[in-house]
């Protein structure tokens, strides 16, 4: 996927995504934080203005683009970063996992891998900022928050590697 970025002068940046068939996605973010979506359907086509989003509500629609409410495909792990070299990372907790049936306290993730658990969703609930007592079950996708290596290390002991 190819994306091309330019400074706008007194306005902020554009962002062009090539989204296939020749047609490009085009995002300009203002320097006030107000983001615009534009369809080009060609390379030499005028772009069709699509919507005008508030930074807020560019950030919410985002989120959902990068599937933080919903994951339409089953996955094992899911990445976000949010500053350089920190990531928000959602992992799938198999059955087989060395951690299933521990406490948050017993596994001592923080100590052993550096990351934080924000959240365990289980099912449909979703337990935000969990207690050390918040027990780990198969099927359960934990939240973690951490550097890159912290997030690997997670991992690992989350796989039995560790």
């Amino acid at each position: 996927m190819d994306v091309t970025e330019s400074d706008l002068p007194g306005v902020g940046k554009k962002h062009e995504v090539d989204i296939g068939g020749g047609r490009q996605l085009v995002v300009v973010t203002h320097n006030t934080g107000t983001r615009e979506l534009y369809l080009k359907e060609s390379e030499d086509a005028d772009s069709e203005k699509l919507v005008e989003l508030s930074d807020r509500m560019a950030r919410m629609v985002g989120t959902i683009l990068e599937g933080a409410y919903f994951q339409p495909v089953e996955s094992n792990h899911v990445e976000t970063m949010l500053s350089e070299g920190t990531l928000l990372e959602w992992y799938a907790v198999e059955a087989e996992s060395p951690l299933v049936g521990e406490t948050l306290e017993s596994a001592d993730i923080g100590q052993r891998t550096g990351v934080t658990v924000v959240a365990i969703q289980r099912d449909d609930d979703v337990i935000a900022a969990p207690t050390s007592t918040a027990e780990i079950e198969a099927g359960d996708t934990i939240v973690v928050i951490g550097e890159r290596d912290n997030c690997e290390r997670f991992e690992k002991l989350l796989g039995g590697e560790l």
